[in-house]
């Protein structure tokens, strides 16, 4: 059986298309607004179910009619209702995301039922989930606090820890410490891996000096760095040396979810045993795909669709 656990949140994204990212103080006119389930945690649960994962997501919604729509979303995925909990009081998360005409976005995240996820329902479910050979996938829009229960609840049931670390904490606290330090995989991107490395002046322009850098994160506490480049592909540094794959050139639609996409696909690519080498291609894979429609859970890819477009990619 090929599980993952996801520990996260959950949005839903209200989305407007643009022709142009606004200026400070600019007003910019719409062409197309929509409502879709989102949220980092939903999201890589959504990836990984597609890629054929037995997946459960951990995660907390509002007492209102958006909670309401991403339970039935969720449930549609195959996602289990019975992991998500409903926070009286709280209202869903929300995301405001803005796309322009060549895939950019940006994006104000209103955590709400998000912040108030804590490790409750994880003492009394996670640990049947998990066992050797499962892997614990979390990301950062929830509390530190919380993602540290799971984590270390995952380790003593012997699964893998994969962290995706965004959005990227502005200091270095003591939980976000203890928690890398629980860590057996990290993920970040470009942006996350310079902040987290500490480092002063520019950042490495080569695929050697981010492989360089990613190798120098794992002082921090995971056995194995990842740092995605979007369109440039990803690098991976770990005990058996440094790797790069390629980006893969496609035609983008919508930047949305894809490093979502990404984690989501390495984390079913561990829990199959995959080498490193062939879990790094098939994630940057999985990533480009989800650029190629709008929407964060609506572009993910399933497993059928990575494995055609990776056979008519061979030498990518």
């Amino acid at each position: 059986m090929t599980r993952v656990a996801v520990v996260g949140s959950v949005n839903l994204d209200l989305t407007v298309a643009v022709s142009h990212l606004p200026d400070p103080g600019e007003t910019v006119l719409g062409s197309e607004v929509s409502f879709r389930p989102g949220g980092k945690g939903g999201n890589q649960a959504v990836a990984a179910r597609r890629m054929g994962a037995d997946t459960v997501l951990f995660a907390a919604v509002g007492a209102d009619q958006f909670g309401l729509d991403l339970r039935t979303a969720l449930q549609a995925e195959g996602l289990p209702a019975g992991s998500l909990t409903t926070i009286d009081g709280a209202a869903t998360g929300l995301a405001m995301i803005v796309v322009e005409g060549a895939g950019e976005n940006t994006i104000v995240v209103a955590p709400g039922a998000n912040e108030l996820l804590d490790g409750q329902p994880l003492t009394a479910q996670l640990p049947q989930l998990l066992s050797p050979g499962a892997v614990l996938l979390l990301q950062l829009e929830i509390p530190l606090a919380t993602c540290l229960d799971a984590a270390l609840l995952a380790r003593a049931a012997g699964a893998t820890v994969l962290l995706n670390a965004a959005p990227l904490p502005k200091v270095m606290d003591p939980v976000f410490a203890e928690l890398l330090a629980a860590v057996d995989v990290l993920v970040v991107n470009e942006g996350e891996a310079w902040h987290l490395s500490g480092q002063q002046g520019a950042s490495p322009r080569d695929t050697a000096g981010w492989q360089r850098l990613a190798a120098q994160l794992t002082a921090h506490g995971p056995r194995v760095c990842v740092v995605t480049l979007g369109g440039d592909g990803a690098v991976l540094a770990g005990p058996d040396g440094e790797l790069a794959c390629a980006g893969f050139p496609v035609a983008v639609v919508d930047t949305t979810g894809a490093g979502d996409a990404f984690c989501g696909a390495l984390a079913v690519s561990l829990a199959q045993g995959r080498g490193p080498a062939e879990a790094l291609r098939r994630s940057c894979a999985v990533g480009a795909l989800a650029t190629t429609r709008m929407g964060a859970q609506a572009a993910l890819p399933t497993a059928t669709e990575v494995d055609g477009f990776l056979a008519g990619n061979r030498r990518a």
